[in-house]
């Protein structure tokens, strides 16, 4: 006869692997984020106006290890970043690089850039596209990947695996403490100049005003299939039909 001990693992396996999958059939979508990092990193969720906040919109994950957790039942779209360097000073949450600055979940806040961006529209159904992205039109400050599973139609892995922080150039590169600290972000050309030709704005506002500088192109000549600039190449976001899961991955 089996011992209680053995019963009782048994019946709590089942149990979570009929939660995991209830929680598959009834969302028809998760979401996982992990991290790769040799450090903590805090990831941040901000939802497009009209969407739910995820997660109360930022936690902290421990390297190497991951958070799963269900889409919305309807639609969603919104975007989701790690911040790095977070601590508390005197009560006060805040963080290097991609602080939403109302402590350590956002709640719907976006983020300080520059920063790594996935970019997602989410729908249900066996017939609704799910749409993703990666973007460093805002910055860079760590590798990040898409990696959907299980959907049909075009879903690629998409992002950046390099560590652009160990090729930014000067002129880009955002220190802590500024100036002769180490390189914790590498910037836009935008946010480091504030050009309208580099920001696509006013009269550069336009698929076809708005072109690659050499700044973007630093970016996309490491990261293909990452968006660098405003109106970048509207290809470079994929729609993959029912996808079981969508797996953000910071640090390969």
């Amino acid at each position: 006869m089996a011992s209680p001990a053995f019963l009782s693992s048994l019946i709590l396996s089942i149990t979570l692997s009929i939660t995991l999958c209830t929680l598959t059939q009834a969302t028809g979508l998760v979401l996982t984020v992990v991290n790769n990092c040799p450090f903590t990193i805090w990831p941040a969720i901000q939802p497009n106006s009209g969407h739910d906040v995820l997660e109360r919109g930022g936690f902290p994950l421990e390297n190497l290890t991951h958070r799963t957790f269900p889409a919305p039942t309807h639609q969603w779209s919104g975007r989701l970043w790690a911040r790095t360097g977070c601590s508390y000073d005197n009560g006060h949450f805040s963080c290097a690089t991609g602080d939403c600055g109302v402590g350590l979940e956002c709640q719907g806040s976006g983020g300080v850039t520059p920063a790594s961006l996935a970019q997602f529209s989410l729908h249900h159904g066996p017939n609704d596209l799910s749409s993703y992205a990666v973007s460093l039109v805002d910055g860079f400050n760590l590798p990040m990947t898409v990696t959907p599973h299980e959907g049909k139609g075009t879903c690629p892995v998409v992002g950046c695996r390099a560590n652009l922080l160990e090729t930014c150039p000067i002129s880009l590169q955002l220190r802590c403490p500024p100036g002769h600290g180490p390189v914790i972000a590498c910037k836009s050309g935008c946010e480091a100049f504030s050009t309208d030709e580099l920001c696509c704005r006013n009269r550069y506002n336009s698929p076809q005003t708005c072109r690659a500088s050499s700044y973007s192109e630093f970016f996309k000549h490491a990261c293909p299939s990452t968006f660098t600039y405003a109106h970048d190449s509207p290809s470079l976001t994929h729609e993959c039909s029912s996808p079981r899961e969508l797996k953000v991955i910071f640090c390969h």
